[in-house]
């Protein structure tokens, strides 16, 4: 669970179709993916929830801390954490 490189990163922010499956309960198993919207600040990938802290995918995330995102043709493992306020805003 790497970082993303600028390429990676350029594909991704081209790209409408990064979905997101948090581990379920057993921490073994993916959940169902999740279309979401991304946004690439400061060369780090963020993700933010339609409904807002209360979706299910994010609640999943936050508890279980990992999962799986496919996008721009790419499948990988990542850590999920919560975004620290000052990035949060830059993304409205």
């Amino acid at each position: 669970m790497g970082m993303w490189t600028r390429s990676e990163l350029e594909r991704i922010a081209a790209s409408d179709d990064l979905y997101i499956a948090p581990f379920r309960e057993d921490h073994k198993t993916y959940g169902t993916p999740t279309w979401i919207w991304s946004v690439i600040v400061d060369g780090h990938l963020y993700v933010r929830a339609y409904n807002g802290e209360a979706s299910r995918w994010y609640q999943a995330a936050i508890r279980q801390g990992a999962g799986r995102i496919t996008v721009a043709g790419t499948t990988r493992d990542v850590f999920f954490a919560g975004a620290r306020c000052a990035i949060n805003d830059q993304g409205r």
